[in-house]
């Protein structure tokens, strides 16, 4: 896939990594915690589209990609062993997603925090095989 750039995928990603280090230096700086968070969100949403697009490649019929669920969506690409994790793993990540507009709540901040690592495991091998 020669056009297909994995760039912005990239610089998003190590832009998590550098304020999830920040953060585990001081875990009680509430900046440093909600610009993890909110990294999160970003790098969540961009790798969703990537997945899409991906797809939409290397699909035979890729106008259908648009028409799939989120979860026939993560299972196309699992069987394409782009990710790393399953429909479990995105699932998860998804609920996470969802509640981040919530982590003025510490519990539902920590939730998030605990699957940064992870996370971006799977960003970092999504990107390497869709190079």
């Amino acid at each position: 896939m020669e056009n297909f750039s994995t760039k912005s995928l990239e610089i998003v990603l190590k832009n998590l990594r550098l304020a999830f280090e920040e953060y585990n230096k001081d875990t009680n700086n509430i900046f440093v915690r909600d610009s993890v968070i909110h990294r999160f969100e970003y790098t969540y949403a961009l790798a969703v589209k990537y997945i899409q697009r991906y797809l939409e490649l290397i699909l035979p019929v890729s106008d259908e990609v648009d028409k799939l669920s989120f979860n026939d969506m993560i299972r196309t690409a699992n069987e394409k062993d782009i990710l790393l994790g399953n429909l479990t793993n995105w699932a998860l990540y998804r609920q996470r997603r969802n509640i981040t507009s919530h982590t003025y709540n510490i519990e539902k901040a920590k939730q998030v925090l605990d699957i940064i690592e992870p996370f971006c495991a799977e960003i970092e091998y999504l990107v390497e095989k869709i190079k």
